[in-house]
């Protein structure tokens, strides 16, 4: 048998502070306004231990994510959480899963195959000009970047 295609977790979240990219691995994330929680989110509408995800196998050795609402003694969130535009007390997370925490709190799950070999690019015909004078003259660019590529 195959092996599995590694899979990257990844929660992009985005608040007042700004958007950022979390790379999932671990077991349990706490999510909330508390500084003690692993994913801190940054809104007067969320609360202090507003969601938590957790880990959880698969059969073909590989995991998934599912988020719950509140903490995980069974402590709900004040304004609850929406995904995919849904009021749901706890979702097993799928890729491009939108949650809303609150106003202006909100993150995307992404779960995407990793590639065992990553192509690069060619930087060929990638040509870059530093002109430092910029804005002064009415030179000819076309002319002058023709004369740098040759």
């Amino acid at each position: 048998m195959a092996p599995p295609d590694k899979l990257s977790n990844i929660l992009i979240v985005d608040d007042s502070k700004g958007r950022r990219e979390i790379v999932l691995s671990r077991s349990v994330y706490s999510i909330g306004r508390d500084p003690m929680c692993d994913i801190r989110l940054s809104s007067q509408f969320v609360s202090r231990h507003h969601a938590t995800l957790v880990q959880l196998p698969k059969d073909d050795d590989t995991f998934y994510y599912r988020i719950v609402d509140g903490n995980l003694k069974g402590r709900p969130s004040a304004n609850g959480m929406l995904i995919n535009g849904r009021k749901l007390l706890a979702h097993d997370l799928k890729n491009e899963d939108e949650i809303v925490f609150g106003p202006q709190a909100g993150a995307v799950y992404y779960q995407l195959k990793l590639d065992s070999q990553v192509t690069l690019p060619s930087d060929e015909g990638d040509d870059t000009v530093i002109r430092p004078n910029l804005g002064e003259g009415d030179e000819d660019w076309g002319a002058e970047l023709e004369r740098h590529r040759s």
